[in-house]
C-alpha cells in the first residue's frame, strides 16, 4: 500500500527533470497530486497536464517545462501561521523570492505567496525551485 502518492509523485518529476525526459506518466492519480500540479502549471514549472482514468487508480500524464532545478515533498506536514512563512522560505528555498511552497489551507491549495497575501496559515506540502 501506498503511503504518501505525493511524496512519490515528486520524486519521479524530480528524477524525470534531471535526465531531461519531456513528459511523464504518474499513478495513483489524486485529487491532491492534481491540486499540485495545477499550482505547478499557473507558475510555469510544467507545461500541462491530463488526468487519465485506467479503472486502476487513474495516471496523470504531465508535460514537463525543464524549468524544475528541485522538487519534493515536505515531512512532517508543518502547520504554519500566517506569520511563519519566513522561517520555512529559509529551510526549504535557496534564496529569498526564488521558488514557491505550495500550502493546502482553509481556502484551497495555494503558493505561499499567496497565502501571505490572503493572510491565512495552512499546512505546508510541498516546494519547488
Amino acid at each position: 500500500m501506498e503511503h504518501d502518492t505525493l511524496a512519490r509523485a515528486l520524486s519521479a518529476m524530480n528524477h524525470a527533470e534531471a535526465k531531461g525526459k519531456p513528459e511523464i506518466i504518474l499513478a495513483p492519480a489524486s485529487k491532491v497530486i492534481s491540486a499540485v500540479l495545477e499550482i505547478l502549471k499557473a507558475e510555469g514549472y510544467i507545461h500541462a497536464f491530463e488526468v487519465i482514468d485506467n479503472k486502476k487508480g487513474g495516471q496523470i500524464k504531465v508535460l514537463l517545462a525543464g524549468k524544475i532545478n528541485k522538487i519534493g515533498s515536505i515531512k512532517p506536514r508543518y502547520s504554519i501561521s500566517k506569520s511563519g512563512y519566513e522561517k520555512f522560505e529559509q529551510s526549504y528555498l535557496p534564496a529569498k523570492g526564488f521558488g514557491r511552497l505550495i500550502v493546502s489551507t482553509s481556502k484551497g491549495y495555494m503558493t505561499h505567496e499567496n497565502a501571505k497575501q490572503k493572510k491565512l496559515g495552512g499546512v505546508l506540502l510541498a516546494y519547488v525551485y
